[in-house]
């Protein structure tokens, strides 16, 4: 097999999977009906992905190829505050428009495990609370002001999924509600970051098919420990860097 060819039979493998993913979110996809659509054995996507697994990894790898390339595109003010802002919404958009790849991305966690791609969306988020921080405006230091966004940014896009309907209201109060936090400004975000880890965690447990079962009970502990986290680390208001 040439490598051309080769590259090629990896991508529509990728692109099989995927599409059976977006088409379905929350539901398992089968080996081999991917390697059916593309007209391989099992042995071929063996070969490229070791396991199914391996598979679901590369998928996991597009899905944040495509939100990268969503997120480069973006226009960023170079205020970081209002970015971290654009930013929120951009992640909650993607996820609506991209319910199985999201489910796939953020959803299926494993306890001590992130997928390598995630430190990439990561990355630009740090960047942001970094310049914040540089110019005086966190009451944090940056990679916990970067924690609070990413966790609670994740739980309410999660949230819209789950529900299979979109709450702009509830993502708007949240994420003014952690950049209080985060900036030692206005009130308190205690309340509200607390009200959508619990609201998201009540949610999944009314419909664990949407991510499936043992996804909806690690997403259930996930949200606890973030819940845990922002109850510990959450700053006081008026409270100085």
């Amino acid at each position: 097999m040439g490598k051309d060819m080769s590259t090629g039979t990896r991508e529509k493998l990728i692109a099989a999977a995927a599409d059976m993913i977006a088409r379905s979110p929350g539901e398992d996809f089968s080996l081999r009906a991917v390697c059916d659509a593309v007209g391989v054995k099992l042995p071929t996507a063996y070969h490229f992905f070791g396991s199914k697994q391996g598979l679901a990894d590369a998928v996991v790898e597009h899905g944040f190829d495509m939100y990268i390339s969503r997120k480069q595109d973006m226009e960023w003010s170079g205020d970081p505050i209002q970015d971290i802002r654009t930013g929120w919404d951009a992640h909650v958009d993607f996820g609506l428009a991209n319910p199985g790849f999201y489910a796939l991305m953020y959803g299926n966690v494993q306890p001590g495990h992130a997928p390598a791609a995630q430190s990439r969306p990561d990355e630009i988020l740090l960047g942001l609370t970094t310049r914040a921080a540089e110019q005086g405006r966190l009451a944090v230091p940056p990679e916990q002001a970067k924690a609070h966004v990413l966790a609670t940014n994740i739980g309410v896009t999660l949230r819209q999924i789950i529900e299979g309907a979109p709450d702009p209201d509830l993502s708007a109060a949240v994420r003014e509600g952690v950049i209080s936090a985060i900036t030692g400004t206005g009130a308190p975000a205690e309340y509200g970051t607390h009200q959508a880890f619990a609201t998201a965690a009540e949610t999944a447990a009314a419909h664990p098919d949407v991510l499936g079962a043992a996804e909806t009970r690690l997403l259930q502990e996930w949200l606890k420990r973030l819940k845990d986290m922002t109850t510990t680390t959450s700053p006081t208001q008026g409270e100085s860097p």
